[in-house]
């Protein structure tokens, strides 16, 4: 005979209990067995409660049950992903099993949304597994996000940003060496030889480089909010930090920036530090404006439910990128001054200025504020450095006193080396005014009333009046350098050839505007006297030769004697002075052609003159030739030989005396 299940209305003691559990557990048999839809349960179970009230509570228990089911699923997906379990070791990556990380992703949700239950958080024994499932999940999603940060990183492409900075590059000759050095290795900036300093360029506002391949920002972010969520906060800002701290790092070694301590930089001779400072500039600009910026929007995107997070994660991943390139700058900055490092660190000076205001919206919260006070700290102190490096080239210009004196009168070394160095100084007028502003010239009393020039200084800005306090100890040292010469005239061409040369230089650039047309005027006009003192120093003795005094009466019954003494000094003045000046280099061709016409209109005429007078005195009798060596004609072409630079070879004269 069959045996039937009954739903009994009776039951007492043990066995009605153990009824009522038999009763509950065949409802719930019948319901799971079904597998319908949440809808048709629920009418079942309204149904099974009308028969008998102990089914009054089976909703709650079925519902439990189906939880339990779901956690158990998700915690399995979970469990075949653990990184110690044998069946992970054969999974996909990540990035590629989309499919299978959705499922696992889900999992993760299904468990928190579990833990966040208040019925669940109550069982103590489900909690400790959730927790458990979260804890190996969070582990693998920590591992997922490193593989997927580094995975999806962008190589840095240095010769696409360096492209981007647009350069200006200025002539400076140098000799790598301090200007108390040897100052004949110095080039003009005409030659071949010539060195060309090139200034920081400025980055375009439009470069914008992506550090992670944008499809994978996505992934990032949810495995971010995920562990945000289950309170790995931490872990996740560690990994992320980590490991774009070391892309950060290797960009800086791509841009050619070494972690070099201070005493390192100190060591560098110059050549090699000239070029870690280019290197510099041009890291500071291509980090600051486009890789610490990537950063900051990779941060957002990642981070973006959390400013906190979001904060934290990108001072910790840029400030040892930021502090190395400060470091640098601070090493500079606290190195020996010499005259040839003023123009790079203004250069670095000027890259740190431009890059200050975005180091400040870059590292606006609390935790980043203290990067951005190191940035403004290296930048006082660079600004300090370069001040204190003109001051040095100051002082240089003031104290050389090389005792040897240039062959030919020629443009002395000195000169060469500070016009050029000016010149290149007033293209950064703009930041040294900054730095100078607060300082005091001392000397400007002694610049207003020098030499009679009567300078108005009122309106003059802080570099123009250091400038003319340089030209000024410029000049004085030429004057005294002059005295090295012997030869009275000599030194009138010395100084002629300078300060022509320094009156070029100066129209020739932006220092015109400085000084002004009234100084230029005023050095022209110095160069006329110059040549005026010249030709009364080195001629006077040959024209005192044609002179009437002294001969003995009118051109009839002048004394032959006498005539024959004042032709033989004549020629041997004019062979002296042709022997020596044919040395002498003048350098500029108008001032050249110019002293040659003064000579000439100074000696022929009054040769011309005497000859007429006196020459016939002398050409009836025999060796005429001797003491009349030269026609007006020869001396003429002799005076183009003059201030040519070099020992010509007295040819001409030496047949005429044959």
């Amino acid at each position: 005979m069959a045996t039937t299940t009954t739903i009994s209305g009776s039951g007492g003691g043990a066995g009605g209990a153990g009824g009522e559990d038999r009763v509950m557990a065949t409802a719930q048999q019948i319901v799971k067995s079904l597998n319908t839809t949440k809808e048709v349960t629920e009418d079942m179970l309204l149904i099974f409660s009308s028969f008998d009230n102990r089914l009054s509570n089976i909703s709650n228990l079925i519902e439990t049950k189906t939880e339990v089911d779901q956690f158990e699923a998700a915690e399995k997906v979970i469990m075949r992903w653990d990184s110690n379990s044998e069946a992970s070791r054969h999974t996909l990556p990540w990035d590629e099993a989309p499919e299978e990380a959705a499922e696992y992703l889900a999992a993760v949700d299904e468990i928190l949304q579990m833990t966040e239950d208040l019925a669940i958080r109550s069982d103590g024994e489900m909690m400790d597994r959730a927790e458990s499932a979260l804890q190996v999940a969070m582990t693998r999603l920590e591992d997922e996000f490193r593989h997927i940060l580094i995975r999806n990183t962008v190589p840095l492409d240095a010769d696409r940003l360096y492209g981007s900075i647009r350069r200006v590059s200025l002539s400076f000759p140098t000799n790598d060496g301090e200007i108390l050095g040897d100052f004949e290795s110095f080039v003009d900036d005409d030659q071949e030889n010539s060195c060309y300093h090139e200034r920081g360029g400025s980055l375009g506002d439009d470069v914008c480089v992506d550090l992670i391949q944008p499809d994978a920002v996505a992934e990032l972010k949810e495995i971010a909010d995920r562990m945000i969520r289950s309170g790995y906060e931490k872990e996740c800002c560690q990994v992320y930090s980590s490991v774009r701290r070391d892309v950060l790092d290797e960009c800086l070694t791509i841009l050619g920036v070494e972690k070099l301590s201070i005493e390192e930089v100190q060591k560098i001779e110059w050549r090699s530090l000239d070029e870690k400072m280019k290197k510099w500039m041009q890291a500071v600009k291509i980090v600051v404006r486009v890789l610490l910026w990537g950063e900051k929007r990779l941060c957002d995107q990642t981070f973006s439910g959390s400013d906190l997070i979001k904060e934290v994660c990108f001072t910790e991943t840029a400030k040892g990128c930021v502090m190395q390139l400060l470091n640098f700058g601070e090493a500079v900055s606290i190195g020996r001054r010499s005259s040839e490092k003023l123009f790079r660190i203004l250069d670095m000076y000027d890259a740190l200025a431009d890059a200050l205001p975005d180091l400040e919206s870059l590292f606006s919260d609390e935790l980043g504020q203290f990067v951005w006070s190191e940035a403004r700290g290296v930048l006082a102190s660079l600004g300090e450095a370069a001040k204190g490096t003109f001051a040095e080239f100051e002082n240089a210009v003031r104290s050389e006193t090389s005792r040897r004196p240039i062959q030919g009168g020629e443009i002395h070394p000195l000169t060469r080396y500070v016009m050029n160095y000016v010149k290149l100084v007033v293209d950064y007028s703009e930041t040294l005014n900054t730095l100078l502003e607060s300082e005091d010239d001392d000397e400007s009393d002694h610049l207003q009333n020098r030499d009679g020039d009567n300078l108005q200084l009122g309106n003059t800005p802080p570099i123009g009046r250091r400038l003319l306090l340089l030209m000024s100890c410029l000049e004085s040292n030429l004057t005294e350098k002059s005295k090295l010469y012997e030869d009275n005239a000599m030194q009138y061409i010395f100084l002629m050839n300078n300060i022509l040369y320094i009156v070029q230089k100066v129209k020739d650039s932006e220092l015109g505007k400085i000084l002004g047309d009234h100084w230029v005027r005023k050095r022209r006009g110095q160069i006329r006297q110059y040549a005026t003192s010249y030709l009364r120093a080195s001629w006077s003795k040959v024209l005192a030769c044609l002179k009437d005094e002294g001969i003995g009466g009118s051109s009839s019954n002048a004394s032959k004697m006498a005539l024959k003494e004042r032709f033989k000094n004549f020629n041997a003045c004019f062979e002296d002075i042709y022997r020596i000046q044919t040395a002498w280099k003048v350098h500029d061709a108008q001032l050249r052609e110019e002293l040659r016409i003064s000579i000439s209109e100074k000696v022929i005429p009054a040769y011309r003159s005497f000859m007429g007078r006196f020459g016939n005195n002398l050409e009836s009798g025999r060796n005429a030739g001797k003491y009349i060596k030269y026609t007006p004609e020869d001396l003429e072409n002799y005076l183009l030989d003059l201030f040519e630079g070099s020992s010509l070879v007295l040819h001409h004269m030496r047949r005429k005396t044959a």
